[in-house]
């Protein structure tokens, strides 16, 4: 920062401070609120000197790095350009910036009226081509320059690429502020000019968030772009359950609290040289410098400060005359030289955090390329699965429901397959706990439906009997309000009586007591569709309650054949408790299927049992719809 190197009158010592105090009247801020009433404070000093006690008035109540740069700032505008802003002869103290800030001063015509030697070196131009001739900015800069000198807009903030006359480019941050007027009453305006590309640590005119003043996420990633060898990693935060914060003190309080959190996290951390910046909503980054090439020295040191980031948080926010307390969850990842750089080294912490917020809250997860590539993986998948349905990647299996009496096919299950342009088969194992956590499952599950009643259709238009076609529904789908406006336009479309269609819901969508669930149910079963309970044993049912909803079959989950069932064990106890649900559903009237009928021992017992129905690989694995004819009047499973 340049030094007062003369002396201040008492007035001029008074009205600069009264000026100072203005701007301090403003803190806490962000600093580019800040920035237009710094240069208006500036333009009113005289002389080339930089008043101390203005930069420390600013400063106040700011965090430690962005007080330091608003401090710069006022040096920067203070000293030895005053006069330039003011109208006088700038050229007699030509602007004595800080060597990394180029200036320029523009009068109101377009011409550069003076600028700094780090302005020429930047644009790779000799003072002497650059003073008195037009300053080359693009339309657009020119019209929004044009009313920050009108003042109608306070200030202006760019990226942009200058172009050297070697054809070599460098990018650059640009502020652009209102100076004092000409001689003929019209203001010039003064750009600020700091070299952004390859800079290792956050620069003067970097954009900051606009709530906390710490960096923003543009500002962030400009950093982690440089990838410094100081750099040991990356602490990725997230307050836990600020929603609750907001719900109850309102948006303005729950900004009281991030305001804090940033502020004494930035003014803790910024003294071991470690860099914090809001990337959004509540969640903060904090680059942790210190790096030893110790790959062990330097993870620990990584989980320490994430661990003293944790605490920092933890600590009660006064609001009023309440103490607000919050905790955060954090991920850390180390910086993998020549491996994991900038917004890769970001998207680790990303899912990193995401863990740490799974396991439970306050705490740390540190990063696992194995569990990372899992989470790439599944965030790939889950983009990309609504263009996938919109390609017609997703196609529909059938497993054959077969009467166990006799092993006829009297109707099947839907399944859906994804297939990639590769050839590649997803297994709905993996696609459709996906399709469930995002709601791709509605969109999703409307096309299975519709795509099986126009198979229905199809097979009938062939000479197919018709057979009975199950469609599994998910949560999500239930609690859908156009599920059954979607069910009845599939079965009209297609021309198919309501009673070929069964809707198979597991345990727990059933016995929701919500009254959308019920009127749902009620309405599907009153237009006619048959509704199933799948994998009934695996869940609660409250027997009282399902006597009372419009279910009309039982779907016996796959352990109690499998392993009820299992000749080779002691299952008398479990083959009962098979025999009571059976004879529990027979009571209520309801049919009964029981999945993954592998054996004809398992088909016999169950038919013993008093089950009706049966599906597994014992009858058929899912086949393609133009296999399905081939399986009417013959008996399956019999060998």
């Amino acid at each position: 920062m340049v030094s007062d190197r003369s002396p201040i009158g008492s007035d001029a010592a008074a009205q600069a401070r009264r000026w100072a105090d203005a701007v301090a009247s403003r803190a806490p801020r962000p600093v580019a609120d800040l920035v237009p009433l710094v240069a208006t404070v500036a333009g009113r000093l005289s002389g080339g000197w930089l008043l101390d006690a203005g930069a420390r008035a600013i400063a106040a109540g700011l965090p430690a790095r962005a007080a330091e740069r608003v401090g710069e700032l006022v040096g920067a505008l203070a000293a030895g350009f005053a006069q330039g802003l003011n109208g006088g002869d700038h050229r007699r103290s030509r602007p004595a910036v800080d060597s990394r800030i180029g200036l320029w001063i523009c009068d109101p015509d377009g011409t550069v009226a003076d600028a700094n030697q780090a302005f020429a070196d930047l644009v790779g131009r000799p003072l002497a081509q650059i003073i008195g001739r037009p300053l080359c900015l693009s339309d657009a800069e020119w019209e929004t320059v044009a009313q920050v000198a009108e003042g109608t807009v306070d200030h202006l903030r760019a990226h942009r690429t200058w172009r050297r006359p070697d054809g070599t480019q460098v990018r650059a941050d640009v502020l652009v502020l209102r100076g004092g007027a000409t001689a003929g009453g019209k203001a010039r305006v003064v750009g600020l000019v700091e070299r952004a590309d390859g800079r290792t640590r956050p620069t003067l005119l970097t954009d900051h968030d606009a709530l906390t003043g710490v960096l923003d996420r543009a500002a962030l990633f400009d950093a982690l772009a440089a990838d410094p060898d100081t750099l040991i990693g990356l602490c990725y935060l997230d307050l836990d359950g600020f929603k609750a914060v907001n719900d109850t003190l309102g948006n303005e309080g729950g900004d009281i609290v991030l305001r804090a959190v940033a502020r004494r996290l930035d003014d803790e951390l910024a003294r071991d040289g470690h860099v914090v910046a809001r990337t959004g909503g509540d969640e903060f980054a904090v680059l942790v410098h210190g790096a030893t090439g110790d790959p062990e020295r330097d993870l620990d040191e990584l989980q320490r400060v994430a661990h003293r980031v944790l605490a920092i948080v933890r600590r009660p926010v006064r609001i009023g005359g309440h103490r607000i307390a919050v905790t955060a969850s954090a991920g850390v990842v180390r910086r993998d030289p020549g491996r994991r750089q900038g917004a890769e080294l970001m998207r680790a912490a990303s899912t990193t955090l995401s863990r740490a917020k799974k396991a439970g809250r306050d705490r740390v997860a540190v990063f696992d390329p194995d569990l990372h590539h899992r989470d790439v993986s599944r965030f790939a998948m889950t983009a990309r699965m609504p263009q996938a349905l919109a390609d017609g990647e997703f196609s529909l299996e059938y497993q054959p429901l077969v009467r166990l009496a006799d092993g006829t096919l009297v109707g099947v299950e839907a399944l859906a397959r994804w297939t990639l342009p590769n050839g590649e088969r997803v297994s709905p194992d993996r696609f459709v706990p996906l399709a469930e956590e995002t709601g791709m499952i509605v969109p999703l599950g409307r096309w299975v439906l519709a795509e099986a009643c126009r198979q229905s259709a199809e097979w009938l238009r062939a000479g197919v009997p018709p057979l009975l076609m199950s469609v599994n529904l998910a949560a999500k789908q239930v609690d859908d309000s156009g599920l059954v406006d979607a069910v009845t336009r599939a079965l009209t479309e297609n021309g198919l009586p309501p009673q070929t269609l069964q809707l198979e819901l597991t345990e727990s969508e059933v016995m929701d007591p919500s009254t959308g669930t019920r009127a749902t149910l009620e309405a599907l079963a009153g237009f006619g569709v048959r509704l199933a309970i799948d994998d009934f044993g695996t869940g609660y049912s409250n027997l009282a309650y399902l006597r009372s909803l419009p279910v009309h079959a039982l779907k016996l989950a796959g352990p109690f054949v499998t392993g009820a069932l299992n000749p080779a064990g002691d299952s008398s106890v479990d083959v009962e408790i098979t025999s009571m649900l059976v004879g529990l559903a027979h009571a209520l009237g309801l049919t009964v299927t029981a999945e993954s009928v592998e054996t004809p021992e398992q088909a016999a017992q169950l038919l013993e049992l008093g089950c009706d129905l049966g599906q597994g690989w014992l009858y058929s694995p899912a086949v393609g719809p133009g296999e399905v004819p081939g399986l009417v009047g013959r008996p399956l499973g019999v060998s």
